[in-house]
């Protein structure tokens, strides 16, 4: 049984041999392991079972100033938050497609490198991703003032704003598909630290609709729907699992009690994260680290979880809890004598 193997074994609510793991880290965080490693190869010393494919959050070009312009035309600040940035430029002014054009759905620098990457991972669970999948790409191109001011008084332009994006991303979606892909992965972020950005009202009328579009897509081709959406969001679990979704991330602990949400929706939804990023990992000892991860291990016994961080783990988290929560997770002894 390989990684992949495990994945799925865990994605079907059975039990897997051991818990497997997919750990991302920020550009600061991450140097600090390739510091201490010696290495830039850090997937040889983290053994993550996903490989992703596609390019994410999409194409930038470094503009200068510590600035880059995504694909859509809009630009991003990355002077301080250098993994993804703060909007500068909305591109949509007033509430109307009109004078706006979408970049194309399926340029070749999407796609180029696919193959090889599966080659490279031919052991691993293949995700292709799609970053700011729906309501992300609405705000980055209208302001998020804009957007949610737009749900009240301009609800025919955000109808056609989200089915825009949708079309596009379903479009990625089928080419992704011609590929020897398991699952596709939407990123778009929904949750504040207590409830919805939106309110559930405006969720399901404008975002829900969507999603079911682009899922059916995924859920027809017999592939899996993967999600990650930060925030307050268990909420929507039940519209989520109806419309296809199999595995939601980041699972964040300060908003969720993920020690009831593994075992409620056992063989119903499967669960990627669930280390604390905002407490434990910043702020705790190298004793609470491993014990955290420990209990997430645990929960992970009968199947539906994958283990990593709540999210990508950031600069301020000290290399020792680092080091830690990554011994914990790669010396599980099944683990060597499964696949390595």
């Amino acid at each position: 049984m390989n990684k992949r193997d495990v994945v799925k074994t865990v994605l079907r609510g059975e039990t897997p041999p051991y818990v497997p793991w997919s750990m991302g880290f920020t550009l600061e965080a991450r140097e600090k392991l390739v510091e201490y490693y010696g290495t830039n190869d850090l997937e040889l010393i983290l053994q993550n079972h996903y490989v992703k494919l596609g390019r994410g959050d999409g194409f930038f070009t470094d503009i200068g100033n510590n600035c880059v312009r995504d694909h859509f035309g809009v630009v991003w600040d990355r002077s301080v938050d250098k993994d993804i940035g703060n909007v500068l430029n909305p591109q949509l002014s007033e509430p109307t497609l009109q004078d706006y054009e979408f970049p194309g759905p399926t340029p070749d620098f999407f796609f180029n490198d696919i193959e090889e990457n599966i080659e490279k991972n031919s052991d691993k669970y293949r995700l292709f991703c799609i970053g700011f999948s729906l309501f992300e790409r609405a705000w980055t191109l209208r302001g998020m003032e804009n957007l949610l001011m737009d749900f009240i008084d301009h609800p025919e332009f955000v109808r056609e704003l989200f089915r825009t994006i949708a079309d596009y991303n379903i479009a990625q979606v089928k080419k992704a598909l011609t590929f020897d892909i398991d699952a596709v992965y939407f990123g778009d972020d929904w949750g504040q630290q207590h409830g919805l950005i939106m309110g559930p009202r405006f969720w399901r009328e404008y975002i829900y609709p969507e999603l079911k579009r682009m899922y059916s897509v995924v859920k027809d081709a017999g592939k899996c729907v993967f999600i990650h959406s930060c925030g307050d969001v268990d909420e929507l679990f039940e519209d989520l699992i109806d419309i296809g979704l199999d595995c939601f991330n980041p699972f964040q602990p300060e908003v969720m009690d993920v020690a009831s949400l593994i075992p409620q929706y056992h063989k119903r939804l499967s669960f990627h994260g669930g280390l604390s990023t905002q407490k434990t990992l910043p702020y705790g000892t190298t004793e609470d680290v491993r014990n955290e991860t420990k209990k997430l291990i645990e929960l992970g016994q009968e199947g539906n979880y994958i283990f990593a961080p709540a999210h990508a783990v950031e600069g301020d988290v000290p290399l020792e809890n680092m080091l830690a929560f990554i011994d914990e997770i790669t010396k599980q002894p099944v683990f060597f004598r499964s696949v390595m």
